[in-house]
């Protein structure tokens, strides 16, 4: 019974834990959520498309650096993606757009004005690229989504706005 090799299980290089245990640890109880979008086509056309959870943090600091971790593995073939950290009830934090290896950050809003004026101009860059999607300028279509969810980044919780922009000032 004593003679058998004790088998260990790998340990996680952030944590050191064993990946059994990673998943028990990264649970709902960390309160930040690195986000991507969901690009299922059936979820999409449903309108049961939610954010696909990459990773959960305990700061927003720690959440920030994962992005641009994140970021430094999507190949430059890949389409540019969006990456928002949500925390605990779905508020969205922070966003940018995965580059070249890292995370362009969306500054916030700043108050409900602008957050009007970038819905507007979100929604009309949007007629734009479904407009461009008609005529068979698909690149062009998809370059004008991709601005219009840039858009949309900036439109972070209101509860999060001051903070969030101090989170960039201190980053930068």
């Amino acid at each position: 019974m004593f003679d058998l090799p004790l088998q260990t299980q790998p340990e996680t290089q952030k944590t050191g834990l064993p990946p059994s245990l990673l998943t028990v640890f990264a649970d709902q109880d960390l309160p930040f959520a690195l986000t991507t979008a969901c690009h299922a086509p059936a979820a999409l056309m449903s309108g049961q498309a939610h954010p696909k959870v990459l990773e959960r943090f305990a700061t927003l600091a720690e959440a920030m650096q994962g992005a641009i971790i994140h970021a430094e593995d999507i190949t430059p073939e890949d389409a540019p993606r969006i990456l928002a950290i949500l925390d605990r009830e779905g508020r969205l934090v922070l966003a940018g757009a995965t580059c070249d290896g890292g995370v362009a950050w969306c500054h916030p809003v700043s108050d409900a004005a602008e957050a009007r004026a970038v819905v507007s101009e979100a929604s009309q860059t949007r007629a734009q690229a479904m407009r461009a999607a008609e005529w068979h300028e698909h690149g062009l279509a998809r370059r004008l989504r991709h601005h219009a969810d840039v858009l949309d980044s900036r439109l972070v919780d209101p509860l999060w706005r001051v903070f969030a922009s101090r989170a960039l000032q201190i980053a930068a």
